[in-house]
Order: C-alpha cells, then structure tokens, then sequence
C-alpha cells in the first residue's frame, strides 16, 4: 500500500508513476459472475469447453471485466490520509491490447498524468497499464479520471 499523508503530496507526484498493485488471478468464477451481472455470456468467456476449442484455447475474459478491476486496484494501492472521498468521473481512453485467459494473474501500475484543483479536491487522470504475469505486452491500458474530495 501507498500511503500519502495529503492530496497535495500525492498531487506533486504528476508525471511519476506512483504504485504497482499486487497480483490479482482471474478466475472462471469472476468470468461468469461478471456475465452473470452484464448479460453478456459470450461463449468465449462462459463456455469452458467450446471455448478450449476456440481461437485462445481457454475461455477469456471480458475486455470490460478486466477494466472494472482498476477500481479494486487503485483501492487496494492507494490510500491518501485527507482524503474523505473519491470518485469515478470518467475515462479519456481505453485499449484492450491482448486476451485474459482464464487462470491469469494481473496488475496494475498507476502513473498520475494530471491533477487539476476542482471545487472541494482534486481530479486526477491516472495511466492505468494492467499487465498479465509473464506476458509481454499489456492486456489493457486504460486513462481514468477520478475526483478526489478533502
């Protein structure tokens, strides 16, 4: 865990990437509780059988499954001593670069591109590379904004 006194510390780190998350295995039981609450049972993620037969010999999981375990990340990376609360506002960009088989282990490293003071706090866009154990290349690089409130 990153622990920050204040906002304003955290703030002076813009451009530095600030943690890396731990290890985080994604499992079919993740996989179908994620169709389960979106609807989306796509055989390639749900169908164990039919999709070892598929292009990536495993099931996968969904893109959009991936991108929500930036929330667990951040929280269980980031603590900020000031802060009362944060919020999700949004995101500038997002790219699924490579599948998530089933059984993978992830992470996430989180590097502050921008801080700006808004009313109460902070909002802050955050460089998001979650990357999967052993693999070359990230599986999903995402930039969220946050609003972090004092």
């Amino acid at each position: 865990m990153k622990t920050f006194d204040t906002l304003a510390q955290l703030v002076a780190c813009v451009g530095q990437e600030v943690a890396v998350s731990d290890w985080h295995t994604v499992t079919q039981e993740h996989v179908n509780q994620f169709a389960d609450a979106t609807g989306d049972h796509q055989w390639i993620h749900v169908d164990v059988e039919r999709a070892a037969a598929g292009p990536f010999g495993a099931p996968i999981a969904h893109g959009f499954l991936t991108l929500s375990l930036v929330a667990g990340f951040s929280q269980r990376t980031l603590k900020v001593g000031d802060v009362r609360m944060g919020v999700n506002y949004g995101l500038n960009k997002v790219r699924f670069m490579a599948p998530v088989p089933v059984g993978s282990r992830l992470r996430s490293r989180m590097t502050l591109l921008e801080a700006t003071p808004v009313e109460g706090g902070q909002q802050l866009v955050w460089k998001n590379t979650i990357e999967r154990e052993g693999a070359d290349k990230p599986v999903c690089v995402a930039e969220t904004v946050a609003r972090y409130y004092t």
